[in-house]
């Protein structure tokens, strides 16, 4: 597939600049998402090692698979902030960014000099979006918070798993990705206010915990009138039903949604219990949670004595929304997955041809592109300083001095990644 097909190179936040302070996973991620949609991303690393993204999980050539995807579209610029000099150059990125992305524990930033009212003062219509793992304020606003503390406290983890085993997480970093979402919002609101005419910069503070607890639904209130406190309850959905995952003939599982009152009664009707789908005790939601064990039974007494394939077969044909659990090796080859260009062929610097995911969401007028893949460390930092204003002979004194470093070249922006 061509990169064309992924949109312009021009995406509806052309124009915006994004200085990523970020490390690993949340302040990151959100600054990608603004990238692929036409944002000038300018990703500040330390240098020597960079991002330790770089060195998460696996590695081809020493570089990890996950940072050219969570860089894709980025300009790496090597600056040590410790140093006055480097602080320095930070400043003069911040005088014409429109957004600042960051993910250090709060105070960080302040003994640096970096912080929100001194950057304010350089540049009073910045966004500055701080990410922790609590808060900028608060008795826990100084604990390093991970996304794996943020699920547990949000209320996540302990509504996850089987109810006879000890609680579970999902296999992914999702309490630093729900942050990066709320981030990505709460930064393209605060742009809003300012290109509207109607405000001027201001703070966007994203905790973990907060990105999770978001997520938790009725929780609060159901606890608070009730006394009801939702935990574990393996694949199904708690007070919703039928919804749960369910044995097939072969040894493998289906999901199947059968929550809506005309679905249930299609359900009911496809697996021989016309009796069930008829009962006025199970009409409605609220008498089939109550029953839920009773069709729970009745559902998997059908699905084990079919296959996946004659299962989906008969629920597709009754409209009765279910699903395949899809492993990574599923979905590279799933027809929708390709016809919607979500799995992206790509080249890594060394020529290998690697499938990447593909942009989401997906707009019809300025749809988001990939450009370039995650770029060496320092790639861009003697394009950056001009562009700041510093000569070349300035350039060198700031390397030489460590302040800042300088990489290969690997892509020029607009030229790579895509075949």
């Amino acid at each position: 597939m061509e990169a064309s097909r992924q949109g312009p190179a021009e995406g509806p936040l052309s124009g915006i600049r994004v200085i990523e302070l970020g490390n690993l996973i949340a302040a990151p991620f959100a600054a990608r998402l603004m990238a692929e949609f036409g944002a000038e991303v300018i990703k500040v690393e330390a240098p020597g090692e960079g991002d330790p993204l770089r060195k998460w999980r696996k590695l081809h050539e020493g570089t990890s698979l996950w940072w050219y995807l969570q860089s894709r579209n980025k300009k790496s610029v090597a600056i040590n902030m410790r140093l006055q000099e480097g602080q320095e150059v930070v400043r003069r990125l911040v005088r014409d960014a429109d957004v600042l992305i960051e993910n250090f524990r709060p105070g960080t930033l302040e003994r640096w000099g970096l912080g929100w009212d001194a950057l304010k003062a350089i540049n009073p219509t910045l966004v500055m979006v701080r990410i922790s793992g609590f808060g900028q304020d608060g008795p826990y606003r100084e604990r390093p918070g991970f996304g794996a503390v943020g699920e547990a406290m949000g209320g996540m983890r302990f509504t996850t798993g089987e109810p006879d085993r000890p609680p579970a997480r999902t296999g992914i970093s999702i309490g630093d990705s729900l942050a990066a979402l709320h981030a990505v919002m709460g930064a393209l609101m605060a742009l809003i206010h300012i290109k509207s005419g109607r405000g001027t910069g201001q703070v966007v503070d994203v905790s973990l915990f907060e990105s999770v607890f978001n997520m938790m639904e009725s929780l609060v209130p159901e606890f608070d009138a009730f006394d009801f406190v939702r935990t574990r309850s393996g694949g199904a959905l708690p007070g919703i039903a039928p919804s749960n995952s369910y044995p097939t003939a072969e040894g493998t599982y289906v999901i199947v949604a059968g929550n809506g009152d005309g679905i249930f009664r299609r359900l009911m009707g496809t697996i021989g219990r016309e009796d069930l789908g008829g009962d006025p005790r199970l009409a409605s939601n609220d008498g089939r949670v109550r029953h839920v064990e009773e069709i729970d039974a009745a559902i998997t007494a059908w699905t084990s004595r079919h296959s996946l394939d004659e299962v989906t077969a008969a629920l597709d044909r009754a409209e009765v929304p279910n699903g395949r659990i899809y492993s990574v090796a599923d979905i590279v080859d799933d027809p929708q997955y390709l016809a919607r260009d979500m799995i992206l062929p790509s080249t890594l610097p060394d020529g290998l041809s690697v499938k990447m995911p593909g942009i989401v969401p997906k707009l019809s007028e300025t749809p988001g592109a990939v450009n370039w893949l995650g770029p060496a460390l320092g790639e861009h930092t003697a394009t950056v300083l001009a562009t700041l204003g510093y000569d070349e002979a300035e350039i060198e004194a700031l390397v030489a001095n460590g302040a800042v470093a300088k990489g290969t070249v690997v892509s020029e922006p607009g030229a790579g990644g895509m075949p």
